[in-house]
């Protein structure tokens, strides 16, 4: 352990460290009214702590809880170090959640202060806090009318505070609670996640070890920083030294690419489809010549090794694809891209292949809120990644399976329990400490981890046999024409399958078709559609085994989203809720007598 190491012990040592080992003066930035705003080491620091002086002033104590409901800003990692710094807990949320989550969650935590981003935000939260004694003000990152601002606590702070503030820091203990993270889950109650300093700091210096960022490197952050694969990555990027940039909103992303050029960032399997996606559609509209050396590389790119054991006369190949079409995907990722790190689902293998071989090298890794959240990764180094594969456990962290093949983990990243949920607890973490993790897994090579399914996703037809849905579904996507598949059939004869038609796609496509299809609807009623997707179908079906094969298809005309609950913050199917919504539909597909 270096020095660094040994001055780091809680969350908020990172950014001190930073100033000291190599300050930077865009350490944090953000863009607010078309210009980028970049704030130094030295002013993120100046503000952490006039965060901490205001709530000492305002007479909280070690332990209180406050609640950040935010989309991605510098106010959020700054606020979250404040607090963190007097020994107080943050519970960070989804801006997207119901007003009854909301509710629960202050009431199950006992939330001191609330804070929002924005407007519609402070008129939602100020209806729930009605409901929720333990909630003494709500304030706001911007400008809002009748609404206390989040600055009146930074200039709150009496400085005769200063010495307090350092008894405080000097008594937080790595051990100590620092967030309560609430999940998104499926079904039922929120479960609080309750992660200490050492947890997820023990995830920060292992991940450290195995990924080559540094602070010379530029880092773009745009996945929900209330998620932890996020927040993890932004502490991550500020005790390597690096400057993180975060992306005005999701829909921003790519102009805000090209703006940053970042080096490094973190995505989630949904995303990267998009590009590609986009990538593919811009590729069907080239001239003869051109798309004829745009397939010629994309399918070069498809049978990239997944261990990068790629001979000299394929490497030949792929530079000149690299210089000829490549080099083009390279400049809408900002051009100067050297890693990209995909988590919280599983990634296509085709994805991982393709534009690994681009230039835009994909690292998958794997996960849990419960485990700070990284369990193992692909690294960068050759030999250390299988595309396919979550990669390797990361230092410090061990992993085995059950007979059954569910994965368990240990290590100083694994939460010790529930938040006020014994039973709970008791039903993940066994005797011996080991964690399980509800996934199902398998080695290659005997190194690298694979992710099969879910235990609680995996189904029984009514013949006994079992279905994984998952690897179903990730083949049935590389079709240009499904946007969403669910696999269903629990207790059924066969396997079926709610289908999300790629509705942009299919709409270009049926210009030269079938005119006459224009709505969601129509496309989802036509039975030129139906057929077309039920060809891909059938063809990725000759992948399964006979009882994994989809028998029916049933195309839906809504789309899929985490504002409407089809899908959890980070893009995850909500299985349960997607087959109460469907129900009379999915009882209609086994009472037909049709093939699909």
């Amino acid at each position: 352990m270096n020095s660094s190491d040994q001055k780091v012990r809680r969350l908020f040592d990172i950014l001190p460290n930073q100033l000291n080992q190599f300050p930077q003066e865009d350490a944090l930035c953000d863009k607010v009214g078309g210009n980028w705003r970049k704030y130094s080491s030295k002013s993120c620091q100046e503000t952490v702590d006039r965060v901490s002086l205001g709530l000492l002033s305002m007479g909280f104590v070690p332990g209180d809880k406050f609640a950040i409901i935010s989309y991605n800003r510098t106010e959020w990692t700054l606020l979250d170090l404040g607090i963190l710094q007097i020994g107080c807990v943050d519970v960070p949320l989804y801006p997207n959640m119901s007003s009854e989550n909301y509710e629960y969650i202050f009431n199950d935590s006992q939330v001191k202060l609330v804070f929002v981003e924005n407007e519609e935000l402070y008129k939602k939260v100020k209806k729930v806090i009605t409901k929720t004694p333990s909630v003494k003000e709500l304030y706001t990152f911007n400008e809002v009318a009748g609404a206390k601002n989040w600055m009146e606590v930074t200039q709150s702070g009496d400085e005769s505070k200063r010495t307090r503030l350092s008894e405080i820091e000097n008594s937080v203990k790595e051990d100590d609670l620092a967030t309560i993270i609430y999940t998104s889950g499926t079904t039922g109650v929120p479960k609080g996640v309750p992660l200490t300093h050492k947890n997820v700091l023990s995830n920060v210096k292992s991940i450290s070890e195995i990924m080559p960022i540094s602070y010379a490197h530029r880092t773009i952050s745009f996945l929900p920083i209330c998620h932890i694969f996020e927040r993890t990555a932004v502490y991550f990027y500020l005790y390597k030294g690096g400057s993180v940039y975060f992306a005005e909103s999701i829909e921003k992303v790519g102009e805000n690419l090209k703006e940053v050029k970042p080096n490094y960032f973190t995505t989630v399997p949904r995303l990267m489809e998009k590009i590609y996606d986009k990538i593919m559609d811009k590729g069907r509209n080239l001239s003869p010549v051109k798309k004829a050396i745009f397939g010629w590389a994309v399918n070069l790119a498809n049978h990239y090794d997944p261990r990068g054991e790629n001979g000299w006369f394929y490497k030949l190949r792929l530079i000149v694809a690299r210089k000829l079409v490549f080099s083009k995907w390279m400049e809408a990722l900002g051009g100067e891209v050297l890693g990209i790190i995909s988590g919280a689902a599983a990634l296509q293998p085709r994805l991982s292949r393709i534009f690994t071989a681009a230039g835009a090298t994909i690292r998958e890794g794997y996960g849990l809120t419960e485990t700070s959240p990284v369990l193992t990764c692909n690294r960068f180094t050759h030999g250390d990644y299988y595309l396919g594969s979550v990669g390797i456990p990361i230092p410090g962290v061990q992993i085995k399976l059950s007979e059954t093949g569910e994965i368990l983990a240990k290590g100083d990243n694994v939460m010790k329990g529930y938040y006020n949920k014994p039973d709970e607890t008791n039903a993940v973490i066994d005797e011996e400490g080991w964690f399980h993790t509800g996934d199902i897994g398998e080695w290659i090579d005997g190194k690298f981890l694979k992710i099969t399914d879910r235990v609680k996703e995996i189904f029984k037809t009514s013949g006994g046999k079992f279905i994984a849905p998952l690897p179903i579904e990730n083949k049935m996507k590389e079709s240009n024409f499904i946007g969403e598949i669910m696999v269903v059939g629990e207790n059924q004869k066969h396997a079926a399958a709610i289908v999300v038609p790629n509705f942009e796609f299919i709409r270009k496509w049926c210009e030269k078709k079938c005119n006459n299809v224009h709505s969601n609807e129509e496309i989802a009623n036509s039975p030129i559609i139906k057929e077309r997707i039920w060809k891909d179908v059938q063809k990725y079906n000759n992948r399964f085994g006979h009882v994994q094969q989809i028998k029916k298809i049933a195309l839906v005309p809504d789309t899929w989203t985490v504002e409407t609950g089809e899908l959890t913050p980070t893009l995850k199917l909500k299985r349960r809720v997607i087959l109460k919504k469907y129900q009379n539909l999915i009882e209609k597909i086994y009472d037909e007598l049709i093939v699909n």
